[in-house]
């Protein structure tokens, strides 16, 4: 009789790579390879390090910053999969709920999303005095909920973009 080992953190690759590609909501890819991993009786049934657990939690935060910053990419604007501001809003919150329950630091991207947003917001105003129409889909309040959460001293932007706000 052979005994195989079981190459543990091959197994947890595995479930990274399901995390850190998954679709809008990643906590939720992040709960099922935990279970599948730790819980389900067809699975491998491992007692995951805590090494390893935060190796999948990083593999969800990334995901997360990859939807944030998705909808504040100018060359995603015109696309099929853009959603604009409001969603990326909604999925920074999402982030933080994430971290909360998770009790990560949840300021963590706060820098490169603010960046990210005032660089959009900058682009949106050059393109829209060129003709463009606004693609922002969200009203004004909520813009500036958004750039108080990213600690973004943005007042003067903010006040000349509010007229393409919702």
């Amino acid at each position: 009789m052979t005994i195989q080992r079981i190459d543990s953190d091959a197994i947890v690759e595995d479930e990274w790579y399901a995390v850190r590609y998954s679709g809008e909501i990643p906590e939720v890819a992040l709960q099922s390879a935990l279970h599948h991993l730790s819980e389900d009786p067809e699975g491998p049934q491992l007692k995951l390090t805590r090494t390893q657990h935060i190796y999948l939690l990083g593999a969800a935060t990334q995901r997360y910053l990859d939807i944030v910053l998705r909808d504040l990419l100018p060359e995603n604007r015109n696309t099929t999969g853009y959603r604009g501001i409001q969603r990326s809003f909604v999925n920074w919150q999402r982030f933080q709920l994430f971290c909360k329950r998770y009790e990560l630091d949840g300021s963590m991207f706060r820098n490169e999303v603010g960046t990210s947003l005032l660089s959009f917001l900058k682009q949106e105003i050059s393109e829209v005095q060129q003709g463009a129409k606004s693609c922002i889909n969200c009203s004004h309040e909520e813009l500036v909920r958004y750039a108080q959460q990213l600690d973004l001293d943005a007042t003067k932007i903010l006040d000349e973009i509010a007229d393409y706000c919702c």
